[in-house]
């Protein structure tokens, strides 16, 4: 048995579902308002229509009393036939005004009663006429004032009458006007309520998609996409998720590809590198000033190749296991020196002067990866500082003492604004011409990057103090276990 279910599949349903059930409340107070204005409208209707009625009816038998009375006093005076004829005809028009009148709606039994009265008062007037004894006739007369005074009487139970429905009309409206109040101050928070309910509702996969599109374009593609809702929502989030397993089957294959390419470079760099140590070493022979200094170039280029393949290395062992850290207490200062030691060569080769404003600081942090975040800072400045320019090393504890922050700037032509927000995009690589005859593979800031996140850390470009680039690490004295740290001791 299939189970059925009201719940659109399409985000076009959910909206069209979403603004039907919002606008039902709001359409049924309306049907409601319009029942009650076409009640209150009809019973206005009755109203005036009674009370034109009644008001017609009671002046007509005012005036027909009147005429039956000067009909009986002219036959008291002159019994002609004509006359009796006359008064026979205003008595059956007077008793028809009666009998209508006595249909209209009443709200009591006082007016019938008048209204026999009056007709048995008339039967009565009739039979002394019809008698044709003055006597009689002239005893009757006596009984139009009675008739008068009945006639009076229907018509202010009448005007009563109208007074009476008004009145009712005037409640009904303002309890009309008070259930119509009650009910949009109940349709407001129902409706508002009903909105939320749905905005909510779409919002949570759309929150889900804009989520995964972040943690995409941000390169974290270790969550899977999961998106709940309609069936065009969940087929995008199908979508992003595919696209993260295979942006992650990428991310893999250009890792491995960096390790093998890495490794298999690593061995003929070695030989070089031990070839041209023979050289100036003279194992070969004593060599001049020139072939001493094409020596020189090729143990520097080599060096500089063999810093980028271990960059390589290092991102790509990151990115591919995300290690732990081992950590264990470090002090700056040796570090520092032993770093700027390796960059000895080009920076007396360009004359570059370095400002080393580091005490001897300590620190927990994993040694091999701080090593790697000062190796690529000094790097970096050394490659874009003119020749005779100043590289400034600096490192204080911050006023809380529970970070180290750690400046390194230069006096190169500093990084454009335009390509600011990329610099630490892995193989990225900006349009300032570098120095040197190896280029850099682009991903010695974001290899500084991923590991300063990974003491807890944070690094950012600051203006204003230098005509350089100017980065300047916080590392925490001790990473948070969040950061991910295996002690070393």
């Amino acid at each position: 048995m299939t189970r059925f279910s009201f719940r659109p599949r399409s985000l076009t349903g959910l909206i069209l579902l979403g603004f039907v059930i919002v606008a039902l409340p709001a359409l049924l107070g309306t049907i409601s308002a319009a029942i009650e204005m076409r009640n209150l409208s009809a019973a206005s209707e009755r109203l005036v229509v009674n009370g034109v009625a009644a008001t017609q009816y009671t002046q007509a038998v005012v005036r027909q009393v009147s005429s039956l009375e000067r009909t009986v006093r002219l036959y008291q005076i002159i019994p002609r036939p004509a006359l009796l004829e006359s008064f026979l005809q205003n008595r059956d028009l007077l008793q028809k005004t009666l009998q209508d009148f006595s249909k209209l709606p009443s709200g009591n039994d006082e007016r019938a009663r008048v209204v026999a009265s009056m007709l048995t008062t008339i039967d009565t007037i009739t039979e002394a006429v019809r008698s044709q004894s003055q006597t009689r006739i002239r005893r009757t007369l006596r009984e139009f004032t009675a008739l008068s005074r009945d006639a009076g009487q229907l018509s202010n139970l009448a005007s009563a009458q109208t007074d009476r429905e008004l009145k009712q009309l005037q409640s009904e409206t303002e309890d009309v006007r008070r259930r119509l109040y009650l009910q949009s101050l109940a349709l407001v928070p129902l409706t508002l309520g009903l909105i939320v309910m749905f905005a909510i509702f779409l919002a949570r996969p759309i929150r889900q998609i804009d989520a995964a599109i972040g943690a995409i374009g941000h390169g974290q593609l270790n969550e899977p996409v999961e998106v709940q809702g309609p069936s065009d929502l969940k087929k995008l989030g199908r979508q992003l998720e595919w696209l993260r397993v295979r942006l992650q089957e990428i991310a893999e294959e250009r890792n491995r590809f960096l390790r093998h390419m890495s490794h298999e470079l690593k061995t003929p760099l070695a030989n070089i590198r031990e070839g041209t140590e023979l050289l100036m070493e003279g194992a070969v022979g004593t060599l001049s000033s020139e072939q001493r200094e094409v020596a020189g170039i090729l143990r520097d280029n080599s060096l500089r190749l063999q810093r980028l393949i271990e960059n390589l290395l290092s991102y790509s062992e990151w990115q591919a296991k995300r290690s732990e850290l081992e950590t264990g207490e470090i002090r700056l200062l040796p570090l520092m020196k032993a770093a700027i030691e390796t960059y000895q060569l080009p920076i007396n080769a360009h004359g570059l002067r370095l400002d080393l404003q580091v005490p001897d600081l300590t620190l927990h942090a994993d040694r091999e990866k701080l090593k790697l975040i000062l190796d690529n800072l000094i790097s970096n400045a050394v490659k874009f500082t003119p020749d005779g320019g100043t590289i400034t090393l600096r490192a204080v504890y911050d006023d809380a003492g529970t970070h180290l922050v750690l400046d390194v700037a230069d006096t190169g032509p500093g990084i454009p604004v335009d390509e600011r927000p990329r610099i630490f995009e892995a193989f990225y690589q900006g349009a300032t011409p570098q120095g040197g005859l190896v280029r850099g593979t682009g991903i010695g800031l974001s290899v500084v990057q991923e590991f300063v996140h990974a003491h807890g850390g944070t690094i950012e470009l600051v203006d204003g103090e230098f005509p350089g680039a100017h980065f300047r690490v916080r590392l925490p004295l001790t990473p948070s276990p969040t950061a991910g740290g295996r002690g070393s001791g």
